[in-house]
Parts: structure tokens; sequence; C-alpha cells
């Protein structure tokens, strides 16, 4: 059953990113296409990552197991934060490797965008059954790298806006929230841990 979800979901999941390419060669992504582009590419890959931090608790409150679609939001906030540093490096900078060298040195936001990425990169690459099966109780562990891959995507989504606006406000307050929501879990996932060592 969960295959044929993967075959359903992922293609669903892709719809943003072709509804920005074909609206891109139509001309209908404003005055500042790039900009625009690039901005929504890096919302998508915040929704998802906020959709797959949800998942848990939202699991415990409606009863319904929801950590089957774990995977599928986690790779597509992944591939969708890959699209956003193509975008930029692509379409805003066209490949110019000294500005991309300064930004990635001297501006904060680009900064704390780029290691966010970074935590992602290995849940991606370790998101699979034989990865679990190699780590172990390891596996657990590096994945908790989501919670400072979503407190530094956040920032960055903050300062990329420059100030607090309405769109920002929104996903940061959806952040908070989910972080308070998961808390709960990730004490306990400590405590039990720490009752395991000697």
């Amino acid at each position: 059953m969960r295959r044929y979800w993967s075959v359903v979901l992922y293609p669903l999941g892709l719809l943003p990113a072709v509804w920005l390419v074909l609206q891109g060669q139509n001309g209908d992504l404003g005055a500042d296409p790039v900009n625009v582009f690039e901005r929504s590419l890096g919302l998508w890959a915040f929704r998802f990552l906020l959709i797959c931090l949800a998942l848990a608790p939202i699991q415990r409150l409606i009863g319904f197991n929801l950590l089957r679609f774990r995977r599928l939001t986690g790779l597509l906030a992944f591939f969708y934060a890959v699209l956003h540093l193509a975008a930029y490096v692509v379409l805003d900078l066209q490949f110019d490797v000294r500005i991309f060298w300064r930004d990635l040195t001297h501006r904060p936001f680009i900064i704390l965008g780029m290691v966010a990425l970074a935590f992602l990169l290995p849940l991606a690459l370790t998101s699979n059954r034989f990865s679990m099966k190699r780590l172990k109780r390891s596996w657990k562990r590096l994945h908790r790298f989501v919670y400072g891959a979503a407190v530094l995507a956040g920032i960055h989504f903050f300062l990329s806006f420059k100030t607090l606006n309405g769109t920002s406000a929104l996903y940061l307050s959806l952040l908070a929230l989910v972080l308070l929501a998961r808390a709960p879990m990730i004490w306990s996932g400590f405590r039990r841990k720490g009752a395991r060592q000697p």
C-alpha cells in the first residue's frame, strides 16, 4: 500500500515546481520573475519541512498513521531546497563563482541557508531502509538534525525578507508551534537515551 502512496504523492509534490516553471515561461511571475521563482521554491522547501515535522504531533492528535509520509515530505523539502539553491546560482548569479563565494562568506542569511541544506543532505541520503538497518540507533540520532535544519531555515527565511511581514510571521509562527508540539517527544527521547546509559 505504501508503494502506491509514493507513486501518487511524489508527482503531486512536484506539481508546484512544474507550475512555477510554466508560469515563468508564460511571463506570469511578475516584474522580477527570477526573484519570485527563487523565493517560491524556497518557500515550498520550508512548507514541506514544516509538514514533515508536523506529522508526528498530528498523528498523536487524530490517531491516524501519518509517519508513513515522513520520508516523502522530507525528501520533497530537500528537493525544493536544492532547486532553490540552483535557481539562486544559475538564474540569479548566472554561475558567477566570485559573487557566490562573497555571499557565502559575508551574507548571514545565505550562510544559514547553506548550513540548513548541509543538515538536510545526510538525512536525504539516509532516508532508506538500507541506511536504517546499517545505522540502527545512530539513524535516529542523525535524523535529529532536522530540528537544526528547520530552525536555521526559519531564520534564513526571516532574514531574506529583511523585515517581519505577514508571510514570514505566519510561517515562523507555524515553525514555533510545530517545535513546541514536538518538544515532549524530543524530551522523552533524551530521557530514554539517558536511561540506557550505564
